[in-house]
């Protein structure tokens, strides 16, 4: 009977259906293994050991100025491509984040056109990329298509030369509004370089660099996509600086009526000017025991140089002189202002 018991004994597998063998995986598991837990590593904070492997990112809100611009983009695109399709668009700001350039090279939905542009003031290339929803609403746009019918797909197939113009002729749009946007900060000229359907080809920077990544949606009725707007930090560079002031206002702090206005009640304006023989500096016993009638000897002569000052703001000199029966002053040259008067 002993030697019976391990052949009579039920497997494991079958007593324990929950067993080891069997055991399913939930989706959390199956999203981690696959590398899909994307949205879990957003929301938890990255301190400790993951702040330092993200420590070559760089956060936009260093550079505020940037959702000022792009805010701008987002009005000149809605007109610029309303003009260019003949048709209702509305382009919306989905989100600035800040990414790897090798991460986002990665994350590439393909099929898609993806555009190398030139920034000649900034001495560097930036990339846009327009995913495949949107290549063929453009292309059905332009064409012709009937409203309310979705765009056809095509996959499997390359890019033909009509749809890569076509494409070509939006981004082109696209950059001259990019132009427009940044002007009132820096000049600067964005010029399309190259059209690159394979992400290998659109290297610009280092896959460490960090880049500062845009996701517009573009809709047009029932129709649009996306295009997202890839621009890494050393191409920002040379405009950090005025990237990193706040200005308040939709036109980076300009308004063309406040200014006129200001600058009519500036002109209107009375202010009253000191004019300053000369100044000397005595002791303040000398001072208390001065008496009527006693006389304070200026170093001044009909020839010297007088200074006019606003509210101790030296402003102007000249020369001092006689028209009827008033006293005037003629001016001869302006005072150049100093940090120190300035700060007055």
């Amino acid at each position: 009977m002993a030697d019976e018991t391990p052949d009579t004994q039920i497997p494991p597998d079958e007593t324990l259906p929950g067993g080891e063998a069997e055991r399913v995986l939930n989706q959390e598991e199956i999203d981690s293994l696959l590398g899909f837990d994307v949205a879990a590593e957003q929301v938890q904070d990255k301190s400790g050991v993951r702040a330092i492997v993200n420590s070559a990112l760089v956060s936009y809100e260093r550079l505020p100025m940037l959702e000022i611009v792009f805010d701008r983009l987002v009005r000149l695109m809605t007109t610029s491509l309303r003009n260019f399709t003949s048709d209702n668009v509305e382009v919306s700001l989905d989100s600035i984040t800040s990414i790897r350039f090798g991460d986002y090279l990665n994350s590439i939905p393909l099929p898609a056109i993806l555009a190398v542009f030139h920034a000649e003031q900034l001495d560097n290339y930036g990339l846009f990329t327009v995913d495949s929803n949107l290549i063929y609403s453009i292309v059905d746009v332009l064409l012709g298509g009937r409203r309310g019918s979705s765009a056809m797909r095509i996959e499997g197939r390359p890019y033909t030369t009509i749809e890569r113009t076509l494409v070509q002729r939006m981004i082109e749009v696209i950059l001259a509004d990019m132009c427009a946007a940044f002007e009132p900060l820096a000049p600067v000229k964005f010029s399309l370089d190259r059209l690159e359907t394979n992400p290998r080809f659109a290297a610009i920077a280092r896959p460490a660099n960090a880049a500062i990544l845009v996701k517009l949606r573009i809709d047009m009725e029932d129709r649009g996509g996306r295009t997202e707007l890839l621009l890494p930090y050393a191409t920002l560079e040379p405009i950090r600086k005025l990237l990193l002031q706040q200005f308040m206002g939709e036109k980076f702090g300009r308004d063309s009526i406040w200014e006129s206005h200001l600058a009519g009640e500036l002109w209107s304006t009375k202010i009253d000017i000191e004019a300053i023989l000369d100044e000397q500096t005595m002791p303040l016993g000398r001072i208390m025991n001065l008496q009527v009638g006693e006389t304070v000897m200026l170093n001044a002569s009909p020839d010297s140089r007088i200074e006019l000052r606003c509210r101790g703001v030296p402003l102007l000199t000249g020369r001092m002189g006689r028209v009827g029966s008033s006293v005037a002053v003629r001016v001869d040259d302006a005072i150049e202002r100093t940090d120190a008067s300035r700060a007055l």
